[in-house]
């Protein structure tokens, strides 16, 4: 495959052997062209180095070739050799490896019981549904037993359920940490469920990095805000609120803000108490008018999305709530937030 250039991509990421990473960010952020990067079907040119441990795969100077990087690559999309059956789909790397046919043979028997299609295995891939196409795409790129295993939106294309015993399956799989997992996933439940780190990605650049708790519980964006549910205000810092353009909020500083320095505002929809005229409480020193726009379920609750200024913001409510106020798509509502319920960042 020839080669693309893509100077926008700017990075210098190094991953620890056997962790699981999430990618996050927008559409078009550049999360899918770094998986690229690292599986070697794209060069960056020089404008971004990754490492894996301590073995670089590229950089200014270093550009491993892809047959001796140990990636395995799987998508939304199953992409699996239609003229083959699913035993020789998953056979195909192991085969290509030069393996012993008896090693081969074990190899393969092994990742289709574990992914649980031992009894498809004559099946052609034209025969199989969405979930047993990716069981067998996911087994077909672990057979290939990968020093990196990149997945990108691996479960996008499936409904709910399927996903879920799909996630389950490659959470059990993942937790030998015999692999490096780099996943770019728009799902908060792979997330918290798959990874161990989480990198955020916005036009091209790492814009934040780090345990997963902690990238969720101070985010860099609102893609990643909105991603872990909370409410975000970006904006400035001018001693007692974030002014946000419009949108002015008090709360606890949970790390150093200068004066005048960039800052963000960040709090749970649980922690919004929706009212339909301005509340009295003085303890509501953050109070915002504001026109419901989406009343969506949220488990066993219903989430309240609403315009203040420019900036997408959510509360959570029970159904009753709902119904004693006579909310419905249009209503005019204050959201009230207690200073202490915010973290500035």
């Amino acid at each position: 495959m020839a080669d693309s250039r893509i100077p926008f991509l700017a990075m210098d990421e190094s991953f620890d052997p056997g962790t699981t990473t999430a990618v996050l960010g927008p559409n078009g952020a550049g999360k899918t062209t770094l998986l690229r990067v690292i599986a070697g079907l794209l060069d960056a040119g020089g404008g971004t180095r990754v490492l894996v441990g301590s073995d670089v795969l590229c950089d200014r100077h270093v550009r491993v070739p892809v047959h001796r990087r140990g990636v395995a690559l799987l998508s939304q999309e199953a992409r699996l050799f239609p003229h083959l059956s699913v035993r020789a789909n998953v056979a195909f790397a192991p085969a290509a490896q030069h393996l012993s046919r008896s090693d081969v043979a074990e190899r393969v028997d092994r990742w289709l019981a574990v992914t649980e299609v031992s009894e498809l295995a004559d099946r052609k891939p034209a025969e199989l549904s969405g979930g047993q196409a990716q069981r067998v795409a996911i087994a077909r790129a672990l057979a290939a037993e990968p020093r990196i295993l990149l997945l990108d939106e691996p479960f996008r294309a499936l409904d709910v359920d399927v996903a879920g015993r799909l996630r389950a399956l490659l959470r059990d799989v993942l937790a030998d940490h015999a692999r490096t997992t780099i996943m770019v996933t728009h799902d908060v439940v792979d997330v918290v469920t798959l990874a161990d780190r989480a990198l955020v990605i916005e036009d091209g650049r790492a814009v934040d990095r780090g345990p997963v708790a902690q990238v969720l519980g101070a985010p860099a964006n609102a893609f990643v805000a909105r991603l872990a549910g909370l409410n975000l205000v970006a904006g400035v810092w001018d001693g007692s609120v974030v002014d946000g353009d419009g949108v002015r909020i008090a709360g606890v500083i949970a790390e150093p803000v200068a004066v005048g320095g960039h800052a963000t505002a960040v709090f749970a929809p649980d922690a919004v108490a929706v009212f339909t005229a301005p509340p009295t409480d003085a303890s509501f020193r953050n109070v915002l008018g504001c026109r419901i726009t989406q009343i969506v379920p949220h488990g066993d609750r219903l989430l309240l999305r609403a315009e203040v200024a420019g900036n997408t913001m959510s509360a959570e409510v029970t159904a009753a709530a709902v119904a004693d106020l006579g909310l419905v798509v249009g209503s005019t509502v204050y959201f009230a937030v207690k200073a202490t319920a915010v973290r500035v960042y």
